[in-house]
């Protein structure tokens, strides 16, 4: 009966899919536009992005319109999603423990001084705390938290325990590694100084190499935007909290719900002012 599609999946994803190509057409046409536009005039003030070296690889390498339109869909909606649900994650956190809030404000009061300039690019390795929060909130709220490595056993096989008869798909969990008393001490317990030890092993790989934490996976089918969603989250991150104090407004509820990512079942309302 699924040919039948009964709940609509697949007419819904059709409707998605012309909307998408139609949004995503627009921004290759006009980056076109721009291209066609600068070429022509001698001097231009114009700078590169990410479309511009799609286009620059669409003769040499035969990229087709349709292959930049996959590529940016993945970049647009799943580096978008996924970004801005961690940031949400970690607002909520910085509202809930406003001592760890206070200790990463004067991190990059430190760095950025009476300038009065924004954090950037190149401050992020100037602010370790910083960086560790990120990486408690990845542990505790982790965006995906079923890895997508799907595997196929294709012969009965036996795990410690447990029994996999052939045919049966797997997935890492990694939502209950990171919660497992096993793995991590106190593991329910919000604690970014976890990263920030004298040993070695605090300074905690987030990439892949070390699977009690590997939020973007790891091996042949990591997430290939894995550096670029850590710094742009990083960077947003110190900009919010530089210029601005985050406080409650109402309850905060840390209850998930699980979508295309980990989502806060309710969605958080805080108030922010501006720092002096």
């Amino acid at each position: 009966m699924r040919w039948l599609d009964l709940q609509g999946v697949r007419r819904r994803c059709r409707s998605l899919v012309c909307k998408v190509n139609v949004f995503v057409g627009k921004i290759i046409n006009e980056h076109k536009s721009k291209r066609s536009l600068r070429d022509n005039q001698e001097e231009s003030t114009y700078d590169d992005d990410f479309v511009d070296v799609l286009l620059g690889m669409h003769g040499n390498s035969k990229l087709s319109d349709s292959d930049m339109i996959a590529v940016l869909w993945e970049m647009i909606f799943r580096g978008t999603d996924t970004v801005a649900i961690l940031l949400e994650w970690i607002l909520a956190r910085m509202v809930l423990h406003p001592d760890i809030q206070a200790k990463a404000q004067a991190e990059i009061d430190a760095i950025i001084g009476d300038s009065g300039r924004q954090v950037s690019d190149s401050d992020l390795s100037k602010l370790p705390y910083l960086r560790a929060i990120v990486k408690e909130t990845l542990r505790m709220h982790p965006p995906g938290p079923l890895l997508s490595w799907a595997r196929l056993s294709i012969h009965d096989t036996q795990i410690g325990a447990h029994f996999i008869p052939a045919g049966t798909t797997a997935m890492v969990n990694m939502w209950a590694i990171t919660h497992d008393e096993k793995v991590w001490p106190k593991a329910h317990e919000y604690k970014p100084e976890r990263f920030l030890g004298v040993k070695e092993s605090d300074n905690f790989p987030i990439m892949g190499s070390d699977l009690r934490l590997a939020p973007f996976g790891a091996g042949r089918r990591v997430c290939p935007g894995k550096s670029m969603g850590l710094a742009t989250v990083e960077l947003w991150l110190a900009q919010l909290l530089g210029r601005f104090k985050w406080v409650s407004y109402g309850e905060v509820d840390l209850s998930e719900t699980l979508k295309l990512s980990l989502e806060m079942k309710n969605t958080l309302v805080c108030k922010a002012f501006p720092r002096v």
